[in-house]
């Protein structure tokens, strides 16, 4: 058997975190005999899931603290993607690594990569459901809270590996010699984390590290926008570009590239010398879950398909099976004539925006969160939309319920506790109305992370709908505990 290149090492593990990747990243250390420690700022009692989850495994652990020594002993630094690079623990030190880089390192598989600011992680999934068609071995990992070394065993030779990464993750792969993948993708690029980056263009910059190191021959996939046209201009491999506007003549199909038609058709074109009306349709009629957006995202993971070889008929059959992506407009209860949606995972006001224009129906929005020094215009033209907007406590509330004031929507709130604004909620809402938690924002200062806002608002909404008298003022809020929100 090869002798394993972490045996005997000093790993440390800086961020466990609550998401999977530091506890799979611990386990894949401890496992080829390293020497593991694990540091983490946050108390034992805060990352009880995660401690659970690597019981019996030989680890030191020290919480609610960094100890400076444990990084100068340290043969290899593993860190968690939500680890700023400049953190001052790690200036100057040449031996750091991700889950995702020690995965590269490890693994040949052929790789398909795709970040966006919103919709990576539904485009990410849909076209992980395609491909298990074609390649029952396809996996996916990265950003979608599943680490590449939870299944890096079970790989077998040309299995492909869908990766979803955030701006953080491609920060860190800047100049990974292991990162080559042969399928890139951005699906867009809007406002987000501007309280972590100095400008946008620096967010954009991370962004773009998903294409600049292509495999020989790689493909890369662009929106068909000024911002996706610009990197199909510095590209090194064949760009394809995927919007909502037809070609506009004849040297635009000169490359592949798709978009969706009035009809909600979603047509692909391989580029010359295909005659320009030689096209194939990728899209089912009917999509498991509604909005233009998830539409658009479904084209992007049914072109990334048909490059990688698949079958037009068979995409379409794969994505009207599609069940979408908990957390992301998660269509979860139906209850009294209305429809229930989690899209807890819009971060941003151009997504809750993009949510209230998803459905065919009357909505009553769950609002608001925590600041990330975004630009709250992006929601203004679809603020009228709503009959009610509920807003939750935070920082981002506070900037962002005076402008939905001026405009005249009608709001309510702010609400400190889940609970509380899924009453107003229920108060507002008729049979035929939609219920839609589309925040708009970071969840933290009231939970720990989106997913736990997700859950909340979930247990709630059951929780009235089958005790519909039930009163209860417990809160399903949570304490402050953490300081990014995941990408």
């Amino acid at each position: 058997m090869e002798q394993s290149p972490f045996k005997g090492k000093k790993a440390l593990v800086m961020g466990l975190g609550l998401h999977g990747g530091g506890v799979e990243t611990v386990r894949f250390l401890a496992g080829r005999g390293a020497d593991v420690v694990c540091t983490d700022l946050r108390t034992e009692e805060q990352l009880r899931p995660s401690l659970d989850a690597l019981e019996g495994l030989p680890v030191r652990y020290v919480l609610g603290r960094h100890n400076p020594g444990d990084f100068d002993a340290a043969d290899i630094i593993v860190k968690n993607p939500a680890v700023a690079s400049d953190n001052p623990l790690l200036a100057g030190r040449r031996n750091i690594e991700t889950d995702i880089s020690l995965f590269l390192r490890c693994s040949s598989s052929p790789l398909i990569a795709l970040t966006g600011s919103k919709g990576k992680s539904t485009a990410a999934s849909a076209l992980h459901h395609i491909l298990r068609r074609r390649y029952p071995g396809a996996r996916l990992g990265g950003n979608i809270t599943v680490s590449p070394l939870n299944f890096l065993e079970d790989l077998r030779s040309g299995d492909p590996v869908v990766l979803e990464l955030s701006s953080w993750q491609l920060a860190d792969l800047r100049r990974n010699r292991d990162f080559h993948p042969e399928i890139a993708c951005i699906t867009n690029l809007m406002q987000d984390h501007q309280n972590r980056y100095a400008s946008f263009a620096d967010y954009e910059a991370d962004k773009t590290v998903v294409f600049t190191s292509l495999a020989p021959g790689g493909l890369a996939v662009f929106p068909d926008n000024r911002y996706g046209r610009k990197w199909a201009a510095g590209c090194a491999g064949t760009s394809v570009l995927v919007g909502t506007e037809p070609p506009r003549g004849t040297a635009e199909v000169s490359a592949p590239r798709s978009w969706l038609t009035e009809d909600n058709r979603g047509l692909y074109h391989p580029g010359a010398p295909v005659p320009p009306n030689r096209t194939e349709n990728l899209l089912p009629r009917k999509l498991k879950v509604p909005g233009r957006p998830f539409r658009l995202n479904a084209l992007f993971a049914g072109t990334i398909a048909r490059l990688r070889g698949c079958d037009a008929g068979m995409i379409r059959e794969s994505l009207a099976d599609f069940p979408g992506v908990p957390y992301r407009m998660e269509h979860f209860l139906e209850s009294g004539g209305i429809a229930f949606y989690d899209d807890t995972a819009a971060t941003i006001p151009a997504a809750a925006a993009a949510a209230v224009r998803s459905v065919d129906r009357p909505v009553i929005l769950i609002a608001g969160g925590t600041d990330k020094e975004l630009d709250f215009s992006d929601f203004d033209s679809a603020a009228p939309i709503p009959r009610c907007i509920v807003m939750l406590a935070g920082s981002a509330t506070e900037k962002w319920l005076p402008r939905i004031r001026r405009i005249g929507a009608a709001v309510q709130g702010p609400f400190a506790r889940m609970d509380s604004a899924v009453d107003a909620a229920l108060a507002a809402a008729s049979p035929g109305d939609a219920v839609i938690l589309s925040p708009g924002a970071a969840s933290f200062g009231m939970f720990n992370h989106e997913f736990e806002r997700g859950d909340a608002f979930k247990a709630a909404c059951r929780e009235r709908t089958e005790q519909p008298h039930h009163t209860s003022a417990r809160s399903t809020g949570g304490v402050l505990t953490s300081t990014l929100e995941t990408d």
